[in-house]
């Protein structure tokens, strides 16, 4: 797997490439996202564009880096997965765990969302018909 760091203003953007299997991958990786939070990013992006497998050391890794970037009060968007990956995510219930972007446009815009976990849609409180104000006074009525 190879790994590239790039900035875009203030958000690191991690690159893989490469099928995320057993080996140094992982390790070297969450030394990667550690130094970048260490340096004071508050927003990560990890780009799986070019990463056409996950095995389970993908998912540790990113379970670590999500417990490392909640931790730091950093904002982290995986961007690009394709339906292999996230399937992958799907079955073993990650996908809820993390904010996912479709590409690295709307990534950026998630980043930098105050609560990018907040679903897209309203809520289904929010969409629910309220009823008619009352008023703790009797007398109001």
């Amino acid at each position: 797997m190879r790994i590239t760091a790039r900035f875009a203003d203030d958000i690191a953007i991690v690159s893989l490439s490469g099928k995320f299997l057993a080996g140094s991958d992982g390790p070297y990786l969450r030394q990667k996202v550690k130094d970048l939070i260490d340096a004071g990013t508050s927003k990560l992006i990890i780009d799986f564009s070019d990463v056409p497998y996950i095995d389970s050391t993908g998912l540790g890794f990113l379970a670590g880096a999500r417990v490392t970037s909640q931790n730091a009060g950093t904002r982290m968007v995986l961007a690009n997965l394709n339906a292999h990956v996230r399937k992958i995510l799907d079955e073993v219930k990650f996908s809820q765990l993390f904010v996912i972007a479709p590409d690295e446009a709307a990534a950026m815009v998630k980043v930098n969302e105050t609560d990018p976990l907040a679903p897209d849609a309203p809520s289904d409180a929010a969409k629910r018909p309220r009823g008619k104000k009352r008023s703790l006074n009797p007398t109001d009525s």
